[in-house]
């Protein structure tokens, strides 16, 4: 299988290369009000920064606040680690996900995202009692440039529901690669 290379589906750009670590957000459909969808498209220097804020301000459903809907999440990063990709760092927050992962050879990214969202999009609402868009259709990916973006591309995963407010340390939070780690 051919990676892509940089390519767009749509107004975001990716980054496809077997084995180069990516740093992704994926969010839920509801996550952002439609002002700060526009502001978004309007705005492509917007920080990466800025547009998890956006994010981390706690708009829509909230979803993956739920245990039981996290938990589909959670198992879904974690079933072809080392299969089909190398998964370094992940935080799920109430309403996005952050992973760092990085393809092995023969597998898209583009494709990892999709069989997430696909996967976890049928469990959540077929546990939620709903029908309907339950992820965005597009992600953010950003390819790690060098070992500084490497390890601040982790603090940001494991700081990011302390930064938010839902936890007083990485540890604490519930659907995090730290809780995994000291446990």
């Amino acid at each position: 299988m051919t990676a892509k290379g940089w390519h767009s589906r749509g107004y975001l750009p990716h980054f496809d290369s077997p084995e180069t670590i990516q740093f992704l957000t994926f969010r839920l459909a509801d996550s952002l009000p439609r002002e700060a969808i526009d502001a978004l498209r309007a705005t492509p220097t917007l920080s990466d920064s800025e547009r998890d804020a956006l994010l981390d301000a706690g708009a829509g459903a909230c979803w993956l606040r739920r245990p039981e809907i996290a938990r589909i999440a959670e198992d879904a990063l974690l079933h072809f680690d080392g299969q089909r990709y190398r998964l370094f760092a992940w935080t799920i927050m109430p309403n996005h996900v952050h992973a760092r992962i990085a393809p092995q050879h023969g597998f898209r990214l583009g494709e990892i995202v999709s069989s997430w969202k696909r996967f976890t999009a049928r469990a959540a609402n077929r546990e939620l009692c709903r029908s309907g868009a339950f992820w965005q259709d597009d992600y953010w990916d950003t390819y790690i440039r060098n070992e500084r973006h490497f390890e601040s591309t982790i603090a940001y995963i494991e700081n990011n529901a302390v930064k938010a407010g839902l936890a007083a340390r990485p540890s604490d939070w519930p659907w995090s690669h730290t809780r995994r780690c000291e446990g």
